[in-house]
């Protein structure tokens, strides 16, 4: 079995030791986090992997009480994997509008851009615009 540092998880999974902490300390950690004979916190792959998840879970947007019931879900093991599905379509059906909003958000933005090249390079003739936000002389 691995055993891997507070220090080696931060470093594998972007999060920082005081918010590996934090998670621990929320309930948000599929198995507990064992401890050497100095007190000193020892992580195996499982959590790496585990950590790793709930980071794009966050990334996403998923509030952190959905996180922690969705990892009491699995800890509880086999038997509630239709509650653990409609946590994540619920989730995945949010993303989706998000996705959809930003979409609208860049068509927005890449017009005013276009508009503004038009403007700009009709002010300058020798200005070009060879790409977006490209300029060449």
């Amino acid at each position: 079995m691995t055993e891997l540092s507070i220090g080696d998880v931060a470093r594998r999974t972007g999060l920082s030791v005081h918010a590996l902490r934090f998670y621990e300390r929320e309930g948000i950690l599929t198995t507990p986090v064992r401890r050497n004979s100095g007190g000193r916190r020892l992580y195996g792959e499982e959590h790496v992997d585990w950590l790793t998840l709930c980071t794009f879970l966050r990334a996403s947007g998923m509030p952190l009480p959905e996180i922690r019931r969705y990892t009491e879900l699995v800890r509880e093991g086999r038997g509630n994997e239709a509650e653990r599905l409609e946590l994540m379509r619920r989730h995945q059906e949010l993303l989706a509008r998000q996705i959809a909003r930003l979409g609208e958000c860049m068509d927005l933005i890449s017009h005013k851009v276009r508009v503004y090249e038009d403007i700009v390079s009709a002010a300058d003739p020798g200005y070009e615009c060879v790409g977006p936000g490209q300029v060449q002389d």
